[in-house]
């Protein structure tokens, strides 16, 4: 009986050191997979949680300004929380504001997690139709306008957040001054429709008074009237600029037809608009944008920020650059510290 207990006794032993052997194999293992995957924090929890976003983008137009940012700010979250983790419902309104709440009001139907408003009529349109799923803006220009906001102090504080395209457009002002400092009356053209370009040519408008320049400004509605617009700026100025304007962005051609056979160079607000009908821009880069307000977005998905307590960010840097056919063809000298805009192939 005693032999017959001691092996027993010996038999459990050994099973119970087997499975601790087993056991400190596979922490182990997974030990050395969490040093060998780089991955960040925030898509850890994703994927440990398992959770899956259904993500709204409602994008103004198609041009390379607002196309850049909608890339960043996808690439961005698909970095972080995984492609398998995370569903786009992506929608164009093609320019038409009235068609940016029909998307909006598709998106709040399908209840998605958070949407992306590119460009300010999307914003809008977003923030008057729900006040309850997060909302982030990107490439638009100064909230407070947008929002009709008093005193905008960076934080909106309800469920709209984003990021800001907003140049330095005292600097602006003072990129048409190094360049044409002989020139005497800039013309400013954009379209009434977009309440951010009236504000960029008003605050333009007051820097170029003060450098010495008469400047008067040309508004069109739509695209319709936009050719005859810029034909009448072209014959009465010296220089033009336009805003982040995204119906001058979305019909550049027809503005650098008119504007280059009459020599009048076009001082642009992005570096999209340039490379289409301008000589040279201080600008920012739209994909970056997209990737800040990506990053933010991804905060709020897993729970590590509430989008009312985010402040509105901005740019970090600012670039001169400038288009080389146009400068050429113009005659214009271009300081060296300018980045010159590559050709589209």
């Amino acid at each position: 009986m005693k032999k017959l207990l001691a092996l027993a006794l010996t038999g459990a032993m050994t099973l119970s050191l087997a499975a601790c052997g087993g056991k400190a194999d596979t922490t182990t293992a997974a030990d050395t997979a969490a040093e060998t995957t780089e991955t960040t924090d925030t898509a850890d929890a994703a994927s440990a949680d398992g959770e899956t976003y259904t993500v709204g983008i409602c994008q103004l137009v198609q041009h390379d300004a607002l196309d850049a940012a909608t890339q960043g700010f996808k690439d961005a979250i698909v970095e972080a929380l995984g492609e398998e983790n995370v569903t786009f419902e992506e929608q164009n309104a093609s320019g038409d504001s009235a068609t940016c709440a029909t998307i909006i009001n598709q998106l709040v139907s399908d209840n998605v997690d958070l949407i992306l408003a590119n460009a300010t009529p999307a914003l809008q349109a977003a923030a008057q139709g729900t006040d309850t799923i997060p909302v982030l803006g990107t490439a638009v220009t100064e909230y407070g306008v947008a929002l009709d906001i008093d005193n905008f102090d960076g934080l909106v504080g309800t469920n709209v957040s984003g990021t800001s395209d907003l140049a330095p457009l005292d600097q602006q002002a003072a990129m048409l001054n190094e360049l044409f400092p002989e020139a005497k009356n800039v013309g400013l053209l954009y379209c009434s429709a977009e309440a951010n370009s009236q504000y960029q040519v008003d605050t333009v408008q007051a820097a170029l008074e003060e450098l010495g320049y008469t400047c008067k400004q040309y508004s069109f509605s739509d695209s319709n009237d936009l050719s005859s617009v810029a034909t009448t700026a072209a014959s009465e100025s010296d220089v033009i600029y336009v805003p982040t304007d995204n119906a001058v962005a979305s019909n550049t051609e027809i503005v650098r037809n008119i504007c280059e056979p009459e020599k009048v160079p076009v001082i642009a607000g992005e570096e999209g608009i340039c490379a289409g009908c301008g000589v040279a821009t201080l600008s920012i880069s739209y994909y970056d944008l997209g990737v800040a307000t990506g990053k933010m977005a991804v905060k709020i998905l897993t729970g590590e920020a509430n989008v009312s307590e985010m402040p509105i960010e901005y740019a970090p840097e600012f670039t001169k650059k400038y288009n080389p056919e146009l400068a050429e063809a113009m005659g214009v000298t271009i300081p060296d510290d300018y980045v010159a805009i590559e050709a589209a192939e």
